[in-house]
């Protein structure tokens, strides 16, 4: 039998990754540390980039209407999931990576898209050369009273730093905790102690769920 998982992203993402654990017979506990608003934000004269940078799905859901001005822009983006959303909002998808935002500026620029336009979160680490623009926030939920309890003895899913910063914070005995986070980044902002880790070859939520499976007893 397989181990609890605690899902802590926001929504709508945590709803989507309980229903594929489930599907995959984890015995799942939502608990959301966080949730999506959106930034109001100024659209900058498109002429003045060769590409939009998308690096989360998010940024596409709360862009608002102003995301149409940004249309004629090829996209790259991070993930096939985001990738997904950018095509269904009327994007052009020129480029696609499966790693991190800095090896997407990498490739992005190996394939002559230099000026990038990042619409971006609130909390991120700005790409040296990328113009960023804030249009969506990550708040802070109230804290379930039972939350430590509910994370001990558990596999916890860790889509973001945020996140895993969040975690470490609650976990009372981290090594009676396992992590699976979504990069070697994320990993490394919930810190050390923990009873086992595991990362995804890639970063999506089917390769996460699959590094969980691992840390399953």
């Amino acid at each position: 039998m397989k181990r609890r998982l605690v899902v802590v992203r926001p929504e709508p993402g945590n709803a989507r990754t309980v229903a594929a654990a489930r599907a995959e017979g984890w015995s799942v506990d939502p608990m959301p540390l966080f949730a999506i608003e959106p930034i109001a934000w100024q659209v900058p004269d498109p002429a003045r980039f060769d590409a939009l940078m998308l690096t989360s799905a998010n940024a596409l859901r709360h862009a608002g209407a102003a995301l149409t001005q940004l249309g004629v822009l090829p996209a790259v983006v991070v993930g096939d999931a985001t990738a997904a959303a950018a095509r269904a909002a009327g994007l052009t998808v020129a480029l696609v990576g499966d790693e991190d935002a800095a090896a997407l500026v990498e490739r992005a620029r190996a394939s002559g898209f230099g000026r990038l336009l990042h619409l971006a979160g609130r909390d991120r680490i700005d790409q040296q050369g990328v113009t960023a623009i804030t249009v969506y926030a990550s708040n802070a939920l109230p804290v379930p009273a039972d939350a430590a309890a509910r994370l001990d003895g558990a596999v916890v899913l860790l889509h973001s730093g945020r996140a895993a910063q969040a975690v470490a914070s609650l976990a009372l005995d981290p090594g009676r905790v396992a992590v699976a986070a979504l990069s070697p980044a994320v990993l490394a902002k919930a810190g050390p102690g923990w009873r086992a880790t595991a990362i995804p070859a890639r970063p999506t939520d089917t390769g996460l769920l699959a590094a969980a499976a691992t840390l399953a007893d």
